[in-house]
């Protein structure tokens, strides 16, 4: 049967707003976010500290969005399986990662599954780390002259070791060995609890790390030689700062959270909010306090910004330190 043409335009009419008044409920009744568990991934192992501090993050983060934040461990990489994660991830804010320095320099030392200036949605920057040498309690190494000694008497036999190659607690000493003018040989570890494993059993002749050998500091185990920070500590105020020991070796750490690419802004503001107030949650900044972290707030744009001209100068450090990615 075949319709006139106005016949015709009035039925395909009533079929497009009939179409529109069956699928506008089903938008309008779209969840709101979050409406299922967020993924939050620690790209270090589950004991350290950095696991305790992402924990309390994502309790408190949790709690403001009215939902649940459930913390993942993925270690090994030098930090990198998270952002690595990031990459294939859906940009639904369903999975995020702790993102840290490493990747704004890694890629300058070997070949990424990343590009740090592309493939990720900064959230927001939250913290730092304090970062130190330990020596066990027994070790004839009482201070930074004692090592620098030692290493000039008995080139690259002492061991140190680290959260793995190209963190920021590797390179730091790397670049304190390079103005001393000494070799000393590195030993990468997943974490801090590895790395307390090793030295304790005598297996390494100190560790390069965040303050998860607080404990062992303040047993009298380990002896803490220096830490890495523009000043000293609170908590132990009496030990120096590699930099006013004629060093300059800065390391301050600022991490924070991160998600894909591509993420809606609506999603990130939403997130950004829920963690920039786990800032004010009196739980996580005793946490922060418990391993000498600060709060080293940034907004996305801020957060972005940061990595992207961390990215710059990590480049002329690795280079410096001859350690850039052999191509």
């Amino acid at each position: 049967m075949t319709y006139p043409p106005r016949t015709r335009r009035k039925f395909v009419q009533t079929v497009l707003v009939s179409s529109a008044a069956i699928s506008l409920p089903a938008f309008a009744q779209a969840p709101a976010f979050p409406s299922r568990p967020i993924r939050l991934i620690c790209p270090w192992p589950a004991g350290g500290s950095t696991d305790a501090v992402m924990r309390s993050l994502a309790e408190s983060a949790g709690k403001a969005l009215g939902g649940q934040v459930i913390v993942e461990n993925k270690p090994g990489a030098s930090g990198m399986l998270g952002p690595n994660e990031l990459v294939n991830a859906r940009p639904d804010g369903y999975t995020l990662s702790q993102l840290t320095i490493g990747v704004a320099r890694l890629p300058h030392m070997q070949k990424m599954q990343f590009d740090p200036l592309k493939d990720f949605t900064y959230i927001a920057c939250l913290t730092g780390y304090t970062f130190g040498l330990v020596v066990r309690a027994d070790s004839p190494i009482k201070s930074v002259k004692d090592l620098v000694d030692y290493g000039k008497a008995n080139p690259g036999t002492f061991t140190f070791g680290s959260p793995g190659n190209g963190t920021t607690p590797h390179l730091a000493v790397e670049e304190f060995a390079f103005k001393a003018g000494i070799k000393l040989q590195h030993v990468p570890f997943k974490g801090v609890a590895e790395g307390m494993q090793s030295l304790l059993g005598g297996h390494v002749m100190s560790h390069s790390d965040s303050t998860g050998w607080a404990s062992h500091v303040d047993a009298g185990t380990l002896r803490l030689l220096a830490t890495y920070g523009s000043k000293r500590t609170k908590r132990w105020p009496n030990v120096p700062t590699l930099h006013e020991l004629g060093y300059e070796t800065l390391a301050d750490s600022p991490f924070g959270i991160g998600g894909p690419k591509g993420m809606d802004p609506a999603v990130t503001r939403k997130l950004h909010d829920a963690f920039k107030k786990t800032l004010e949650d009196p739980a996580v900044l005793s946490t922060f306090e418990k391993y000498d972290q600060s709060v080293i707030y940034m907004t996305s744009d801020d957060y972005a910004k940061f990595i992207r001209e961390q990215y710059v100068k990590e480049k002329d450090i690795i280079e410096k330190l001859g350690l850039s990615m052999k191509t």
